[in-house]
């Protein structure tokens, strides 16, 4: 007798559509491919009337999403709304609380409440699966819980978010600034009306912290992570960095030395022969370094409907094969309590960009405040005259604490010479 596992889709946006359509056309593969019948028992979305590429039929449709998680026959529940609060929050924490499955693409919702709903599911035996909460279609989440579990990770890092390197890779290419690139990537939908999630860097974040939990055994930590995003950047910093053998590119990192676990996203510039460097356009790519395999690298589509339903698909798959797995690999008890630093003492050479008044003596002021706080000069670029009034100071620095560059440019925005806020990008050796 053939087994059946019925599933309920909640959210029926551009994703959603996507995947419900894709789920019914291709019954027959993933039932050859789990011997298991993955059924679609309902669907529910904030309006039935709303226009689709498919017209759900009023015998499937769930006018209260909430009541899927009671329903008896139900077994997964793909949580497809969005958001870290509201209806997906509930929805996810009462389907693992009635033990059922759930499968989630909701990144915001992972890396704040990721460790309540992973206890939870445990303790209800029942699958939290979020592969298509992070880098779209690329299979990150299942390479570290499967194919990597014998490694020990130390390093993970990359291009996290499509949006942001769109517009970084368009300034460059087609020597826009960044509103007008920003504007683009708009029109061909590759940012949101309010793009301020992926621009802030805030997307990398949550993210980035998904990964670190998964890489470092650890928990999920909101606190020591440096958020910059690429907004302050613009084609004079690409130019600059174009001269300097570099590209401008927004990364996540996190890295573990010394029993301590640092995480950051920023922009920075990395050398233009570098692999990283050369990813270009709506494509992410995530590197781990690991030990014994060495350097993993994965690269892919990071967003849209078709990506993401590859992943969600995956976890699905992995739910009617009938494996329950922990969230994060090891058990709740077993993840570590690591330390959780934050950047200010690594070390970083960095770029450092002062536009000022074009006078005698202010050269020698700058550098004399950098040596104060510890920070030397590697190289002194340009100071190309941005009119006749003004200048423009470029400095790549040597290796210097973070909360060294951090003093040096609080002291800069006081100074009358000083015309726009200084800035600095750091200088990243992957």
């Amino acid at each position: 007798m053939n087994k059946k596992m019925n599933i309920v889709i909640v959210g029926l946006g551009n994703i959603g559509s996507y995947f419900y359509n894709y789920l019914r056309k291709n019954r027959k593969i993933i039932f050859n491919k789990t011997n298991t019948i993955p059924n679609i028992l309902f669907v529910s979305a904030k309006s039935f009337n709303k226009k689709r590429n498919f017209s759900p039929s009023k015998k499937i449709w769930l006018k209260n999403y909430l009541s899927a998680t009671k329903i008896k026959n139900v077994d997964i529940i793909v949580e497809l709304i969005g958001g870290s609060e509201g209806p997906a929050k509930k929805l996810v924490f009462e389907a693992l609380r009635n033990k059922k499955h759930v499968i989630t693409a909701n990144k915001a919702l992972v890396s704040k409440y990721g460790d309540e709903l992973s206890k939870i599911a445990e303790k209800n035996k029942v699958n939290f699966e979020f592969e298509a909460a992070v880098c779209g279609g690329i299979p990150v989440i299942r390479s570290i819980k499967e194919g990597l579990i014998a490694n020990n990770i130390n390093k993970i890092y990359g291009i996290l978010n499509g949006t942001s390197n769109y517009i970084l890779s368009s300034m460059d290419k087609e020597k826009l600034e960044y509103k007008d690139s920003l504007s683009k990537a708009q029109k061909l939908g590759y940012a949101e009306s309010n793009p301020d999630s992926d621009v802030n860097g805030e997307d990398v974040a949550a993210k980035l912290k998904i990964l670190t939990a998964l890489a470092f055994n650890s928990f999920i930590n909101n606190k020591s992570i440096l958020v910059e995003g690429i907004k302050n950047i613009d084609k004079i910093d690409i130019n600059n960095a174009n001269q300097l053998g570099y590209k401008i590119k927004l990364v996540g990192i996190a890295e573990y030395t010394k029993n301590k676990i640092i995480q950051r996203v920023h922009p920075a510039l990395i050398k233009e022969k570098s692999y990283i460097a050369k990813i270009n356009g709506v494509l992410n790519a995530v590197i781990i370094e690991s030990n014994p395999v060495g350097k993993t690298v994965l690269q892919g589509e990071g967003a849209g409907p078709g990506p993401t339903t590859s992943s969600l698909i995956s976890d699905l798959c992995s739910i009617l094969r009938g494996n329950v797995k922990f969230p994060f690999v090891l058990p709740d008890k077993k993840r570590e309590m690591v330390n959780f630093e934050s950047i200010n003492n690594k070390k970083f050479s960095v770029y450092l960009r002062i536009d000022v008044e074009d006078k005698h003596g202010i050269l020698s002021n700058v550098t004399k405040i950098m040596a104060q706080n510890k920070v030397s000069i590697k190289r002194l670029i340009q100071n190309p005259t941005m009119n006749k009034k003004n200048a423009s100071i470029v400095i790549i620095t040597h290796e210097a604490k973070n909360s060294s560059f951090f003093k040096v440019l609080s002291i800069l925005k006081k100074k009358k010479y000083v015309i726009n806020v200084p800035k600095i990008i750091r200088i990243e050796k992957i």
